[in-house]
């Protein structure tokens, strides 16, 4: 019984990682006749797998998706991915939930072996800063948007781009469902505005029935990982760099500036010094990124870099002498200062 058992578990492995396998392929492998690989076959059926018959010379078979879920069978590499996939789902919300059950079902039914494995992938995901945590989004609704995905349907939906606001009704046709920093995203092309957008998933409140069939158009750039990248750093989405790149000296060792220069490029010029090419969405907001590392700068370019240093320098100074123009003002009144 054992033996049986043993060949059965094979059995089913090697139907999971070929698509077809003749019959003589799978007596070669387990190393039995065809007429035991036809009965384990029948048994692998009562169990529930749905195993169908492939037509051809030498006949075969082949493990299709079924409509029940039978007990499942995965390898140490399946396992751990697993693991590492359900551990590091959205946090705060319904999916993330549904994924820390999923994972405690997972470990209780795995092998002592894999078991093991398992109990020492123990991952800690960081959410979101607070006050821009993840908001809760129903697992249903991300089912309906990858359907309209992938069935290339014309969405009709009321969108509310900011949290109390009245939506309203757009319609798109949806091209993919991305998640970006802990977000859910509907890339699209907009009907009505006739352009790329790319939509907060859980303010999309989907309409029945949807519009019809459409033909994909490309991606500007091809590739939906740059063009999200690049949309949220304020470009086209052609490409995911930044709008605004500068190039800069900072009198600070490369060490000191490498851990917090995110997305940029850090190269060692001495003991104390370090050229730094950073981007950002503006000219404006890049120096005011490079100005906080507090340290003597040298601006390479481009000349708007510099100009924007000029511009902040000024801002900077009028705020200073606002501020000792009130402190005096509050020091110079009657009794300012005086003890009670």
């Amino acid at each position: 019984m054992h033996k049986t058992s043993s060949r059965l578990l094979a059995l089913l492995s090697l139907l999971q990682a070929h698509r077809d396998w003749s019959g003589g392929e799978l007596a070669g492998r387990l190393d039995v006749t065809p007429r035991t690989v036809r009965r384990d076959i029948d048994r692998l059926r009562e169990l529930g797998y749905p195993i169908t018959t492939v037509k051809g010379p030498a006949g075969g078979y082949r493990l299709a998706a079924g409509a029940h879920l039978p007990p499942l069978l995965f390898d140490e590499g399946q396992a751990v991915a697993l693991a590492l996939a359900l551990q590091t789902a959205p946090l705060g919300t319904a999916v993330g939930e549904d994924a820390a059950r999923a994972l405690a079902t997972l470990r209780q039914v795995m092998p002592a072996r894999l078991r093991r494995r398992m109990e020492l992938l123990r991952l800690t995901a960081v959410p979101p800063p607070a006050g821009r945590g993840t908001p809760r989004i129903d697992p249903e609704l991300l089912v309906e948007l990858s359907r309209v995905v992938h069935a290339r349907e014309e969405l009709r939906f009321d969108y509310a781009p900011g949290q109390g606001s009245a939506g309203d009704l757009r319609r798109a046709q949806p091209h993919h469902l991305v998640v970006w920093r802990h977000r859910w995203y509907l890339v699209a092309w907009d009907l009505d505005r006739e352009d790329w957008r790319i939509f907060r998933a859980d303010r999309v409140r989907p309409r029945t029935p949807t519009g019809p069939r459409f033909a994909p158009r490309p991606l500007p750039g091809g590739d939906v990982s740059a063009f999200v990248t690049g949309r949220f750093r304020g470009g086209d989405g052609s490409t995911e760099d930044w709008p605004c790149r500068g190039d800069v000296v900072l009198h600070l060792p490369a060490a000191e500036v490498a851990p917090f220069a995110e997305g940029g490029i850090v190269e060692e010029l001495g003991p104390d010094r370090c050229r730094l090419v950073l981007g950002s969405w503006s000219w404006t907001g890049l120096a005011a990124a490079i100005g906080g590392f507090g340290a003597d700068i040298e601006v390479i370019g481009p000349p708007e870099l510099a100009a924007a240093f000029g511009d902040l320098a000024t801002r900077y100074a009028h705020a200073a002498r606002t501020a000792r123009t009130a402190h005096a003002a509050r020091t110079a009144e009657p009794g300012a200062g005086a003890g009670r």
